[in-house]
């Protein structure tokens, strides 16, 4: 059965008379039977669905009309409002957006204060008698975590999950719809999608990917089209007719609760309703569920269908002092290094350990976790035995991570378990019981089958679950390594869960145990093996790895890959290690985000003479330009970005320090607001942090700023530059409305708009310079225009 929900609400809104910079949920109390009346349309229509008025009813968004303390008021007004609409047959679901803000590290937020945020409106949604929760147009899957928790925690009614992509395919901070599904499946949506932002025809590949990698239904609400602004006028240019024609594609690809975003209105509603009446049943077919770790931009899946992966275990002091050190003083610098070395050498996966005594270790986590999951892009495990450490690691990880380790001892499944069923996370399990580690195949196997039994208990699955075959010494048993690959054969045979282990202790006590070890990982892979945890820079281990994983059959590129890694390789030489130049270091700190590390580099460039305009221009600005391009291409996100410019300021600011007087000269001078009426600012605050670090002077104005304030301040500061946001369809006209006023009173300088619902063309008719779909080409674009005047 398909479900329909409803159209959009804002355009309703100011067509019953709501004023540009009104409250609209305001509207719940003070002109409940106008909300009624729009729902009444909507259920006319045929909407099996109405959301309520709530989208922005956030103790955050609220705050800008001073109705912070109003959250539970106006979100039970506005189910009150729904439900006299709704009657007997439509149900009703709770709206919740996004608060505005990014979640540290990217932003000031922290995820502690989100989640409470939505947990604060999800319950006065969930006491007034809401049937769904909706949580939509969240752009940041580390939001959507915080407000999916908070919903868990504050309802038992259905959870719908939203997120808005960009035409890329994926979210604002890099988040690709595979790994949104299975991030979102694990953590416990019953319903995910997206909507807002794009077209049905934009969309219509981001339902297939989600079809191809969860189990749960989807949902699907699509803008009617593109913005265009006509005669001063904002309209979506998709018909009803037009729109309900992609609804059997739509449905195909399986969604099954569908309906609209921006500009869709009672009309479109009525004939995707009519579309829906005459469709046929649509059998949807679903890949059947594997193991997989993300990040928040990337996907690893794990089992024999899949290529072996490498899990690196170079994080992690036990036995390296320095490290340990370094952790100690709060010192992520080598922890950062380390990761980035690992996944050079060929780590698919990080294991991040913080075990050094005398610690809170709980903190130590959390920022490895935020430092290196805004750094790289490969899935962490996270090895602890202490809850305390796991959670606050699994409450700070963007993604779905891999839990290092469950065992068969009762006081650590009762810890751990419920953590993973909590934060959707995957498990390693070592089948190791109260009475110790079993000797033999059979007896692991034994131990491994109630693991995942118990770990069924607590509301898991088998591809949550990762089984380590244990490795024993073959020094102190001449067994060991057969029993070991016995067991990874009885794995996947028995079980079917991917294996996992660690290779180092078979060779402990032995000589060569670089050779030992590399040997028996070959015979691992064969055997079963899914993903080693191993040192990837052992040369020996590289060379056997390479050479297993091409004979094991599981990755059709690995032949390849071997063939070019060893065609004409240089015989052996003695490598000279010579010093790296110190503004090739810069460089690369400031491309690797490195925000603690470039300051000392920065201070040494200058005792060594190098002039600031030479560290600016040959390191600074160097890296930027790097780190733009990899963006352009897809090879970084604006996690990664914003990494790197705040390590840049760093930079700029480390030169003023040491050489008071010398002052890094501006780019030009930018004023920056979002449009009268509009209250989302959150793009606007990405791209004043970008143009600041990047060396721009910056005039941020905020939200809801009239055109009169705009060119007040254009006067007062004389900027070069003015870039004007707008996120709603409702503010749009506000963008042509500001740039005729600037014009009209004497502005010269360069417009440059964007925002969720702005266009090129859109730009272009209202008179703007320059239009940008996100920060990185903002601050491009105005580099360009200050150099070229055009």
């Amino acid at each position: 059965m398909i479900y329909l929900f409803d159209g959009a609400m804002g355009t309703m809104l100011h067509q019953a008379g709501l004023k540009p910079g009104q409250c609209p949920e305001l509207w719940n109390i003070e002109e409940p039977a106008k909300i009624t009346a729009i729902h009444r349309q909507y259920v006319a229509a045929g909407a099996n669905i109405i959301e309520t008025n709530t989208f922005g009813a956030n103790r955050i968004k609220l705050s800008h009309y001073g109705l912070e303390a109003k959250v539970a008021a106006l979100n039970i007004a506005a189910v009150t409002a729904a439900r006299d609409a709704a009657g007997t047959h439509t149900k009703v679901a709770g709206s919740i957006g996004p608060t505005g803000k990014l979640i540290a590290p990217l932003g000031e937020l922290t995820f502690d204060a989100a989640y409470e945020v939505f947990y604060e409106q999800i319950s006065a949604l969930d006491e007034a008698g809401i049937d769904y929760i909706i949580i939509e147009t969240i752009i940041d899957i580390q939001e959507m975590r915080a407000a999916l928790l908070a919903a868990k925690a504050a309802t038992c009614k259905p959870i719908i999950c939203q997120l808005s992509f960009d035409a890329n395919g994926r979210t604002v901070t890099g988040t690709d719809p595979r790994t949104a599904a299975i991030t979102l499946e694990a953590l416990g949506a019953n319903v995910i999608g997206a909507n807002c932002s794009l077209g049905p025809a934009q969309l219509l590949p981001i339902i297939e990917t989600l079809a191809q990698n969860c189990s749960i239904p989807l949902s699907v609400q699509p803008n009617a089209g593109m913005p265009q602004l006509v005669n001063g006028q904002t309209i979506f240019p998709m018909t009803a007719t037009e729109m309900a024609g992609w609804i059997p594609k739509l449905a195909a690809a399986g969604a099954t609760y569908i309906g609209g975003c921006c500009g869709t209105t009672p009309a479109h509603i009525k004939a995707i309703r009519q579309v829906i009446d005459a469709l046929p049943q649509i059998k949807i077919q679903r890949n059947s569920a594997f193991t997989a770790l993300t990040s928040r931009t990337r996907t690893i899946s794990i089992g024999a269908q899949f290529a072996p992966v490498i899990i690196g275990e170079r994080i992690n002091p036990t036995g390296r002092k320095a490290l340990a050190v370094d952790i100690k003083a709060g010192n992520f610098i080598t922890v950062k290094k380390e990761a980035l070395a690992q996944i050079k050498a060929g780590a698919g996966i990080l294991d991040v350990n913080m075990g050094v005594p005398g610690i809170d270790q709980a903190t130590a986590m959390k920022q490895a976790i935020e430092d290196l999951s805004t750094l790289i892009d490969v899935p962490l495990a996270i090895d602890t035995t202490d809850p305390i450490t796991l959670e606050a690691g699994l409450k700070a990880y963007p993604g779905r991570a891999l839990i290092n380790s469950v065992t068969a001892e009762t006081e650590r499944l009762e810890s751990f378990l419920p953590l993973a069923k909590k934060y959707g996370a995957a498990i390693l399990c070592l089948p190791i019981a109260d009475s110790g580690v079993p000797l033999t195949a059979i007896d692991r196997v034994a131990v491994a089958k109630k693991l995942v039994a118990l770990a069924q208990e607590y509301g898991l699955n088998r591809h949550d679950l990762l089984l380590d075959a244990l490795v024993m010494s073959v020094a102190t048993d001449a067994k060991a390594a057969a029993e070991t690959l016995l067991t990874l054969k009885l794995y996947r045979e028995q079980l079917g869960c991917p294996a996992v282990m660690g290779l180092s202790n078979v060779s402990f006590g032995l000589p060569r145990r670089d050779l030992m070890n590399a040997a028996f990982c070959a015979m691992a892979v064969d055997a079963g093996l899914d993903a080693p945890i191993l040192n990837p820079f052992d040369p020996l281990m590289q060379d056997v790895w390479s050479a297993a994983v091409a004979l094991s059959g599981r990755n059709p590129q690995a032949v390849i890959e071997y063939s070019k890694k060893y065609v004409n390789m240089p015989a052996l030489t003695t490598t000279i290690t010579t010093a790296v130049d110190i503004l090739f270091q810069i460089r690369q700190s400031v491309i690797n985000g490195e925000t603690t590390g470039v300051a000392p580099l920065v201070r040494q460039a200058l005792t060594e003479n190098h002039t600031p305009l030479a560290i600016t221009d040959q390191a600074l600005t160097a890296a930027m330009n790097e780190v733009g391009q990899a963006f352009g291409q897809g090879r970084c996100f604006l996690p990664q970005v914003l990494l790197s410019a705040e390590t840049m300021r760093t930079a700029f600011n480390t030169i003023k320090e040491v050489i008071p007087a010398h002052q890094t000269q501006s780019l030009g001078t930018i004023l920056l607001a979002t449009v009268k009426g509009d209250i989302h600012d959150l793009g606007k605050n990405i791209v004043a942090a970008l143009m600041e670090n990047n060396g721009f002077t910056v005039i941020d104005l905020g939200k809801d700023v009239a055109p009169e304030t705009i060119v007040a301040a254009a006067q007062r500061h004389q900027p070069q530059l003015i870039g004007l946001c707008a996120l709603m369809t409702t503010t749009l006209p506000q963008i042509d409305n500001t740039i005729a006023a600037l014009h009209a009173n004497g502005f010269t300088g360069k417009t440059i708009v964007g925002g969720a619902v702005v266009t090129d063309s859109y730009s272009r008719q209202a008179g703007a310079d320059a239009y940008a779909d996100n920060g990185v080409t903002a601050v491009n674009i105005a580099k360009h225009l200050l150099a070229t005047g055009k």
